[in-house]
């Protein structure tokens, strides 16, 4: 008899882990998700519509307390419960309800970066790598037992999105790899000492406020932990509203000795002066105006400059 399965899931990683039990032949008798915000960029692919394509029920309540999804919940009889980048905490007693135990993806390499979009923060505190790891769900968020994990590498010019794209395959990875096992109950359960890890909260687009101050890796690292998709890292010059969308860290000695820090044109390039002296090449600007983004150049950024301060 196949293993029956509830799985709560969003984004990609939800995508690719859903497909992974699938095509292991779990019974997935339940599929949990979010209904998409209108007011967020929805750059990434559908739950809902992988497990429409199979056939399987879907449901996206709002309140994962509430008596109706327990439920559904109780009524698909699970052995297993997954949650793959679903975005709330389940309670325990909704947890209880899987008879052979419920596990979460969570993306770093726990107990380090337990908490909310671990990866934007792996990015933002400069580390050299990350991952996916699949771990017991528990009272507190991500702090059940380790199951298995798969690193993947952080490069000095990698975004959070192309991160991203790594932990979604090293998601994926994780659970192909150790699914059999844990079917067969014999996957092991490795302490997850949350006294050795980092816990982190939620990031809001305010967070990506440049402080040009700053050392110019510190400044650079913003760009790239929250570089498009995600809101971009962004400063406002007289009112106006620029986002570096591309940028990369120049070489010592390429800027200017004389230029504060900030945003700045020399040679027909955009540089961001930091607190080091230090410079970023900037290689798309975008001016935010009226709800209208639009990319400028080097001498379109001086002539809205200009034309602000002498309007």
């Amino acid at each position: 008899m196949k293993p029956r399965a509830v799985v709560f899931a969003y984004h990609n990683v939800g995508v690719r882990c859903l497909q992974v039990l699938l095509a292991r032949g779990v019974d997935v008798a339940l599929v949990v998700t979010h209904e998409d915000n209108p007011a967020e960029n929805i750059w990434f692919g559908s739950v809902a519509s992988v497990a429409a394509e199979h056939g399987v029920p879907t449901i996206t309540p709002a309140d994962p307390k509430s008596a109706e999804l327990r439920a559904a919940v109780s009524a698909a009889r699970p052995d297993f419960i997954f949650s793959f980048y679903y975005r709330h905490m389940l309670p325990a007693d909704l947890l209880a309800l899987a008879a052979r135990g419920a596990y979460n993806m969570h993306g770093s390499l726990l107990p380090k970066y337990r908490g909310r979009v671990p990866v934007n923060w792996a990015v933002l505190n400069g580390e050299t790598e990350t991952g996916a790891t699949l771990h017991e769900m528990a009272a507190k968020p991500d702090a059940g037992a380790i199951v298995a994990q798969t690193p993947v590498p952080i490069l000095p010019d990698d975004t959070a999105a192309q991160v991203f794209d790594k932990v979604t395959v090293a998601a994926e990875q994780t659970l192909w790899r150790v699914l059999p096992a844990l079917l067969a109950g014999e996957a092991p359960h490795l302490p997850n000492d949350l006294a050795h890890g980092s816990y982190f909260g939620g990031r809001k687009p305010e967070d990506g406020r440049i402080d040009f101050t700053k050392p110019a890796r510190e400044v650079y690292n913003l760009i790239r932990a929250v570089a498009p998709p995600y809101p971009g890292a962004f400063t406002d010059l007289d009112g106006q509203r620029f986002v570096i969308a591309r940028a990369r860290l120049a070489p010592p000695g390429a800027a200017p000795a004389d230029l504060p820090p900030g945003l700045a044109v020399s040679d027909n390039a955009l540089l961001a002066i930091c607190g080091d002296g230090r410079a970023i090449a900037v290689h798309e600007l975008r001016h935010q105006h009226d709800g209208i983004e639009t990319v400028v150049t080097p001498a379109g950024f001086a002539q809205l400059i200009h034309s602000s301060r002498h309007s």
